[in-house]
């Protein structure tokens, strides 16, 4: 009797992780491949939708033209504007602001929260007063971010509005502000500066300061 095994008992053999179809194989990869492609465009998509909320409606850029704001702030620095805050709270005395020019709306100033609704703000001596309502002595405002020499020209005796801002330049000698075209409402107001961006050895967030009434 032959012991000769058969041939068609012998497995195919493969080499060691290969597949058997490869056809098969080559299918189910390019399906892999489109459906990694659709959740990356997925992703990109939804990171620039989620960036572009971020820039338009909530964080903006703004580049400095002028100096009104000297020395604290100079041309060209680029600076983050936050413009949620204000929906949810009112501005506060030395929020630095950007806001619409009352006289021209297409352009943007930045200046400093000075007088808050229902003061009193006196400018005589070139400096500045403030009293919490018309009824009280005016207190001089002591403004630790201005240059020792700083001072305020100008004559202006104004009792502000319900949701009006007294707002000044810190360069005081060279800003068209309130003391120009007077208190602004507060919808003028489009958002703090949140931070400097640029130039980098000036980077910095800004805090209200502290004052003295």
């Amino acid at each position: 009797m032959s012991t000769k095994p058969h041939t068609n008992d012998i497995p195919e053999e493969h080499e060691v992780g290969a597949d058997p179809t490869p056809s098969r194989r080559l299918g189910y990869g390019a399906a892999g491949i489109g459906v990694v492609l659709l959740e990356l465009i997925k992703v990109v998509v939804l990171a620039g939708i989620t960036i572009g909320a971020v820039r338009y409606f909530i964080f903006k850029p703004f580049i400095v033209h002028g100096a009104s704001m000297a020395p604290n702030f100079y041309e060209n620095e680029y600076l983050i504007i936050d413009e949620i805050s204000y929906r949810f709270k009112e501005p506060a005395r030395g929020d630095i602001v950007v806001l619409r020019n009352p006289r021209k709306e297409e352009e943007f100033f930045l200046k400093r929260v000075i007088g808050m609704p229902g003061e009193r703000v006196v400018v005589r001596d070139s400096q500045v007063f403030l009293a919490k309502d018309k009824d009280t002595a005016p207190v001089l405002l002591q403004e630790s971010y201005l240059p020792s020499r700083e001072f305020t020209p100008g004559v202006v005796d104004v009792t502000l509005g319900e949701n009006e801002y007294y707002i000044l330049g810190d360069n005081r000698d060279a800003s068209l502000d309130s003391r120009i075209f007077g208190p602004i409402p507060g919808e003028n107001i489009i958002g703090r500066v949140l931070l400097r961006g640029w130039p980098f050895d000036r980077a910095q967030r800004f805090q209200v300061p502290e004052y003295n009434i």
